[in-house]
C-alpha cells in the first residue's frame, strides 16, 4: 500500500512539471511508452487470473487504457487540427495493441476512453461529464457488493457469475463476510490470504480478492473504503478544478475511471507500474501550461476556482 502511495505521488508531481513544460511531448511520451511497454513486454505487468469473455483485466489492460488517456489528451493539448486528429487515430490504435497482447479487457476500455474523448469535443460543463463518470464508478461498485451479498435476482446474478466466474465471487463473499466480522477496522493488511477458505483451497493464488472495495473492506474496514473513495473523489476533484481545457480533463477522467473499473473486479491497483501511470496521467490532467494553451482553454475551470475561493 505504501509502495502504491509512493508511486501515485512521484506519478503526479511528473505528471505535473511535463504537463506544464510541454503538454503535448509529456503527454505522448507517457502514452507511447505505456503502448510499447504493453506490446514489447507485456509479462513486465502481469494480469491477474480473469476468465473470458471479460478478458484479462488487469495490469495489462489498465496501462493500455492510461496511454489511450494520454495520447487523447496530447491530442486535445495540440494547437492544430491535423495534430489532433492524428494523436486521435494513434489513440485509436491502442485498440490494436490491445487485440495484439492478447487483452480484450483493454480492447474494450481503450475504445471507451476514446469515444468518451471525442464526445467530450461538444461538451463545455465539465462538471457533467466528471459526474457521469463517478456515478458509473459508484454504481458498478454497488452492483459488486449487492453480488458478493447475493441480493440481486437470480437472472442477473447467473449472468453475472458466468462472466466473472464462480470462484471470483466466492472470493469476494469470503472478503465480505470478512468485512462484516470487523466493520471498523477489518482485519488487518494482507490477512485476506490467511484467512478466506476459497484461497484455502487454491495454494496457488495471488491471495487477493480481486476487488479492491471489497479487499480495503476486510483488510482496513470502513477506515479503509473510506480513504479509498475520498482518493478517486480527490481525482475528479482535482481535474474539475483543473487549468486544461474541458477536452484534456474529461479524457483523463475517462481514463481514469476505465482504471477504477478494472480495480473493482481486478487487482490493478498491485501493480506499481499502474499506480504510477495513474499519478502521472492525474498530474498530466491537471498542470497548468506555462505556455498560452490550446484555443478551447476557455472551458477551463476560472481562476477563482482554481485558487479555491467562492
Amino acid at each position: 500500500m505504501l509502495l502504491a502511495v509512493l508511486a501515485v505521488i512521484a506519478g503526479f508531481a511528473c505528471g505535473r512539471i511535463g504537463g506544464a513544460l510541454v503538454p503535448v511531448a509529456s503527454s505522448c511520451a507517457v502514452g507511447l511508452g505505456g503502448l510499447c511497454l504493453a506490446l514489447t513486454a507485456p509479462y513486465a505487468v502481469p494480469t491477474p487470473d480473469v476468465v473470458t469473455p471479460m478478458g484479462r483485466v488487469g495490469a495489462t489492460a489498465a496501462l493500455l487504457a492510461l496511454s489511450t488517456g494520454a495520447l487523447c489528451c496530447a491530442a486535445w493539448s495540440a494547437r492544430r487540427r491535423a495534430a489532433r486528429i492524428a494523436l486521435h487515430l494513434l489513440a485509436a490504435g491502442s485498440v490494436v495493441v490491445a487485440a495484439v497482447v492478447d487483452s480484450p479487457g483493454g480492447m474494450t476500455a481503450c475504445a471507451g476512453v476514446v469515444l468518451c474523448s471525442l464526445a467530450a469535443a461538444r461538451l463545455r460543463r465539465r462538471a457533467i461529464g466528471l459526474s457521469g463518470l463517478g456515478l458509473s464508478t459508484a454504481v458498478m461498485a454497488g452492483l459488486g457488493v449487492a453480488l458478493a451479498k447475493n441480493v440481486l435476482p437470480s437472472g442477473p446474478t447467473a449472468s453475472l457469475e458466468a462472466w466473472l466466474s464462480p470462484r471470483r465471487i466466492l472470493l469476494w463473499r469470503d472478503a465480505l463476510h470478512l468485512a462484516e466480522n470487523d466493520p471498523a477496522l477489518g482485519t488487518g493488511p494482507g490477512r485476506f490470504e490467511d484467512l478466506s477458505p476459497t484461497l484455502a483451497q487454491s495454494p496457488l493464488s495471488d491471495g487477493k480478492p480481486h476487488s479492491a472495495v471489497l479487499q480495503m473492506a476486510a483488510e482496513q474496514g470502513l477506515v479503509g473504503v473510506l480513504l479509498l473513495a475520498t482518493a478517486y473523489c480527490w481525482l475528479l476533484y482535482v481535474l474539475w478544478r483543473s487549468a486544461r481545457s474541458t477536452q484534456v480533463v474529461l479524457a483523463a477522467g475517462a481514463a481514469l475511471t476505465a482504471v477504477a473499473a478494472m480495480a473493482l473486479v481486478g487487482n490493478a491497483l498491485s501493480f506499481t507500474t499502474v499506480t504510477a501511470g495513474v499519478g502521472l496521467l492525474a498530474g498530466i490532467g491537471t498542470a497548468e501550461p506555462f505556455t498560452d494553451g490550446p484555443p478551447d482553454d476557455d472551458v477551463a475551470a476560472p481562476e477563482f476556482l482554481r485558487s479555491g475561493h467562492d
